[in-house]
């Protein structure tokens, strides 16, 4: 029986140079965030005493790439991490996936591992119009290996590799207090006041998930409730300059079912809505979890934040509300209602995972055979 672990490969235009990650995507576990680790196999005849290094970059784009006109660039790269690949400084321990790789790929594969800092940006990539051309705006990682006679040089294309890889967040294990709020108008020579209690039943949504806005509407003025609109709203905040707020409205629902509602009586209702990408494939500035080349993305996951003073060192930081509007006709005016909520993926379950992987390695050890499936980027 052979058990294969997939990897991922990316070779330089000039296929001296080769490197194999297990994985692309890397969790954020607020508190901490798991390494970049992979495997450099090279060419040595070819470097005739040059060395290779390698990196971990942040690219932070906040302005469309043909807009860049007379010098003005709209991109800024964070250089996180940095370290010589080869020759080897020192024998760092190797983890269980770079050594098979190594045993796989010969005397030419060399262990690299980068560590991630923990105040950084999950990767998001705003949705760009259909007429937009260029990369689009958001926050991407990759790592960078090239071939240069110190850490300064200038790299070449053609002996250069990036990789694009995600910084992804999971929810968290326990949720926050039931999301409630109530408004309360009163209208100037009108007696009495206008009162609307929107409830959410939890704080934290998964992807896909409907959400149940519970709303109720008593009406102790003189004024009518005509229409009732609800709507979830995808809030960006560009953390680089200020002003740089975006509301995207992802899902929305317009009734005037129970409307009108007159003076002296109330209403009780449920709306439904489920805010997903594919309402929302059209929709440009929608900001979306990190993309990646054969890898389905969704709407972007709230940005969980270990300390919310430090907002300004995290490129773009996104949050959900649903917001509720109730319509009292052209002189009467409006009363909103807003309720923030999470919005993120379930986190794995590790220890599924782990007796996985367990017994396929019993598996193999028993076979005594192991292989490595490639996927070339």
């Amino acid at each position: 029986m052979v058990v294969q672990f997939k990897v991922f490969k990316k070779a330089a235009p000039n296929g001296k140079l080769t490197i194999y990650l297990g994985r692309r995507d890397f969790v954020d576990h607020v508190s901490s965030v798991d390494p970049v680790d992979g495997v450099l196999v090279v060419d040595s005849s070819y470097l005739q005493g040059r060395r290779v290094f390698g990196q971990l970059v942040c690219s932070f784009r906040y302005g469309r790439e043909e807009d860049e006109v007379m010098g003005l660039c709209f991109q800024k790269d964070l250089f996180l991490a940095s370290q010589q690949i080869y020759p080897p400084k020192s024998d760092g321990e190797a983890t269980k996936l770079q050594e098979r790789l190594i045993k796989k790929l010969g005397g030419n594969a060399y262990p690299f591992t980068f560590k991630m800092p923990e105040q950084a940006p999950p990767s998001i990539t705003i949705q760009p119009g259909k007429d937009d051309e260029g990369r689009p705006c958001g926050v991407e990682y990759y790592v960078k290996v090239y071939v240069g006679e110190n850490e300064e040089d200038r790299s070449h294309k053609r002996s250069t590799i990036q990789l694009n890889i995600r910084r992804i967040q999971f929810a968290p294990s326990k949720t926050g207090r039931q999301p409630c709020t109530v408004v309360r108008k009163d209208f100037m020579l009108s007696p009495g006041e206008l009162e609307l209690e929107v409830t959410l039943d939890k704080q934290l949504y998964y992807h896909d998930e409907k959400i149940n806005i519970n709303m109720t509407i008593r009406n102790h003025s003189n004024k009518t409730v005509k229409k009732i609109k609800a709507a979830v709203q995808q809030i960006v905040d560009i953390c680089l300059f200020s002003g740089g707020q975006y509301r995207s409205t992802v899902s929305s629902v317009e009734t005037q079912e129970g409307c009108p509602i007159s003076p002296g009586s109330a209403l009780q209702k449920v709306l439904q809505l489920t805010p997903t990408l594919t309402s929302n494939m059209d929709r440009r500035g929608v900001a979306l979890d990190g993309h990646l080349k054969n890898i389905h993305t969704n709407l972007a996951s709230s940005t969980l934040l270990a300390n919310p003073e430090n907002r300004d060192i995290f490129g773009m930081v996104v949050s959900y509300t649903v917001k509720v509007k109730l319509y009292l006709g052209a002189m009467g005016g409006e009363v909103t209602a807003e309720l923030p909520f999470v919005l993120m993926h379930p986190k794995p379950d590790l220890r599924r995972m782990m007796r996985a992987d367990s017994q396929a390695q019993v598996e193999a050890f028993r076979s005594e055979s192991m292989g490595v499936s490639v996927d070339q980027d």
